[in-house]
């Protein structure tokens, strides 16, 4: 797949105005972004790109007095092992119970859940808020002979998690070529097993499952459109977990699930991004 390359660069250039910025652009269809010192470096599939959309995404940004302007071309292809090890990706540890780190690293602390992954493209290493924030949940839940959904799957470190809690059988799902085979890479190396990724949306699990735990980390527009398709295949007394969205967002969220019959049970936040857990009731 053929991705664009985006240099964004946002006046002011502060932590706040970057990620509204990559929440805008997730739902214009951005799927990895990168903080750089002028504003973020942002990636898109050539074949979702619409200029138009993305100006009128820009000309509408919620942040008043912010200035932002970009350039493009295509992305080239890259040994993205070789670019986080020399500039991003550095191990990360949540709850002092998992450490996520690749294969480049040494001394890593030793820790309950070790996942060794080695991501093809800028996301997915568990250091974004909502990521981690996931995995934070995950680490609280009984997972223990449950089948589970991971769509929005990207490296697969949510899966790979739940397996190694006792989660089973595993689906999990992208719309990303590169995520897919990546995700295929690092179930090999993490040596798990019942775990099967497929290239696709939501539309796609109408004959799969059911499922006692669904795990969404996309974005708001996505997870209020497709929390039907989720909905549809959850076991009664199924949890659902969704991140990808900010604390202001929780409401119109609560609102879609309990208008498709689920309950919702708490959010956590960090740094204002938010996770849910919802549950269908018996």
């Amino acid at each position: 797949m053929k991705y664009l390359e985006f240099n964004f660069r946002t006046q002011p250039c502060t932590e706040t105005v970057n990620d509204v910025l990559s929440a805008v652009l997730a739902d214009v269809g951005f799927d990895s972004f990168v903080e750089n010192n002028s504003g973020i470096t942002a990636y898109i599939p050539a074949a979702l790109f619409d200029e138009e959309t993305l100006k009128n995404a820009i000309a509408y940004f919620p942040i008043e007095n912010t200035v932002i302007d970009y350039t493009y071309e295509e992305a080239e292809d890259k040994d993205w092992n070789e670019e986080w090890e020399k500039n991003f990706f550095q191990p990360i540890i949540i709850d002092d119970r998992c450490v996520i780190h690749s294969t480049f690293h040494n001394n890593i602390p030793q820790m309950e859940y070790d996942i060794l992954i080695n991501p093809q493209m800028a996301f997915g290493t568990g250091h974004h808020e909502t990521t981690s924030l996931i995995i934070g949940e995950l680490l609280n839940s009984n997972l223990t002979d449950k089948s589970v959904l991971d769509m929005g799957c990207g490296t697969s470190i949510l899966a790979i998690l739940a397996r190694l809690r006792g989660a089973k059988p595993i689906t999990a799902i992208d719309i990303d070529t590169w995520c897919v085979e990546n995700s295929k890479e690092n179930i090999a190396l993490n040596k798990v097993s019942d775990i099967t990724v497929e290239l696709g949306d939501a539309a796609i699990i109408s004959d799969r499952g059911p499922f006692d735990v669904v795990i969404a980390n996309i974005n708001r527009n996505i997870l209020l459109n497709d929390m039907k398709y989720y909905v549809a295949r959850m076991n009664p007394g199924a949890e659902l977990y969704m991140s990808g969205f900010y604390v202001e967002d929780i409401p119109m969220i609560k609102e879609e699930a309990e208008r498709l019959g689920l309950t919702f049970s708490h959010y956590k936040e960090k740094n204002n991004w938010a996770v849910v857990k919802l549950r269908m009731e018996n």
